[in-house]
């Protein structure tokens, strides 16, 4: 294969997908449904534009047959492999249970694509190498970066956010940074000498 990494990947996605449990929750399940019609009917019409566009669907997630009420706002794992980077399954934030691939050739190539991107949320890199980690962190533009983490999104008292049009507000009102915007801050430096020094006593190193 020319892209044997890309193709691994996308089976064992493939084959993890059909392990998943759709369900409402009340005996266990792995995803929910969408939270109204409107949005899973938009989610879904994705499917759609992948193929018009000629990405290759690997797993559909409409007709899944689900642990819950038949008129639940159900959509199940999708998989869209070979994803052109001019279709709006790439362009578009989603946010639905749909995963897309776009297959590039090199680290550079995957740099560039992710900041020529007009959003910048949340990436990963899985490495081994720790050279190469530094190097992606420092070089990708983007605000919540991973390394051997799928969702970069850190703990509570770190703050985070968005770069380029993935911000949203003023602030990154995640953690501390959220206090701060509404916070008028002071920093005093304080040097309390002694009283029997006598006179004045500016501090300076004498040498």
């Amino acid at each position: 294969a020319v892209e044997p990494i890309a193709d691994e990947l996308v089976a064992k996605i493939k084959e993890r997908m059909a392990t998943l449990k759709i369900g409402d929750g009340r005996r266990g399940c792995d995803m929910g449904p969408l939270v109204t019609e409107v949005h899973r009917d938009k989610v879904a019409s994705y499917i759609d534009v992948a193929t018009a566009d000629g990405a290759d669907v690997v797993v559909d997630g409409r007709g899944i047959e689900v642990d819950g009420e038949a008129g639940g706002f159900w959509l199940g794992p999708t998989l869209i492999d070979k994803v052109p980077t001019t279709s709006k399954v790439y362009l578009d934030e989603i946010f639905g249970p749909v995963l897309s691939v776009v297959r590039v050739h090199s680290y550079d190539d995957g740099v560039d694509l992710i900041n020529n991107g007009a959003y910048g949320n949340g990436t990963a890199i899985f490495t081994n190498d720790g050279g190469a980690a530094r190097r992606f962190q420092n070089e990708v533009e983007v605000g919540m970066i991973g390394i051997n983490v799928p969702i970069p999104v850190p703990v509570a008292y770190h703050s985070f956010g968005g770069v380029k049009d993935s911000i949203f507000g003023d602030s990154k009102a995640y953690g501390l940074a959220g206090f701060r915007f509404f916070t008028q801050e002071k920093a005093i430096t304080s040097r309390w000498l002694d009283p029997s020094h006598g006179g004045i006593n500016l501090g300076f190193p004498q040498n």
